[in-house]
């Protein structure tokens, strides 16, 4: 635990991030197309990090790794694993602060999470949904390697709107570039 790559630290989340948090779930671009209300609060922030922090990564159910700029030990985002039941498959989400999109970090991160799921813990399978209209997440997912598999037509309700979902999927087996 954690993973590192040459510029990132994926660890555990720790009471003392709730503020970055807060900060970079708080901003408009971010939030657009996730579940979650903007701005988030300091006491909701709190809330989170400590679920998060509770949260085992090799128990079925969510972990929620805290993404940290290495060099300067700042939080910059996270990367959710959806761990099943069966222990071989998982939904993976990401979320960047603002300011640190376009630079290669989302990518980075989730390239990690990836070889720790598939190359250490020997998963099958690792899914990932986003809001159609969120051109970059679906971008990045077929950088690393998803293949979009679907698209489910209105299938959510989010902030007063129903929105569509790209559905994608990789396989161990699969080439990641």
């Amino acid at each position: 635990m954690p993973l590192t790559t040459p510029r990132l630290t994926l660890r555990r989340f720790r009471d003392e991030d709730a503020p970055a948090l807060a900060a970079y779930r708080s901003e408009p671009d971010v939030a657009r197309f996730k579940s979650w209300e903007a701005p988030v609060t300091p006491l909701t922030a709190q809330a989170w990090v400590r679920a998060f922090a509770a949260a085992s990564p090799h128990a079925p159910g969510p972990f929620s790794y805290a993404v940290e700029l290495t060099a300067e030990r700042r939080l910059i985002g996270d990367v959710t694993v959806d761990l099943h039941q069966n222990l071989r498959q998982a939904e993976l989400g990401f979320t960047l602060a603002a300011g640190h999109q376009g630079r290669g970090y989302a990518s980075e991160a989730v390239r990690a999470v990836l070889a720790e799921l598939f190359d250490v813990r020997g998963l099958h399978r690792v899914s990932a949904e986003c809001d159609a209209r969120n051109t970059r997440s679906a971008a990045l997912l077929e950088r690393v390697g998803f293949t979009r598999e679907g698209c489910r037509r209105q299938a959510t309700w989010l902030k007063n709107e129903w929105t569509d979902d790209l559905l994608y999927g990789l396989l161990a087996s699969d080439p990641r570039p």
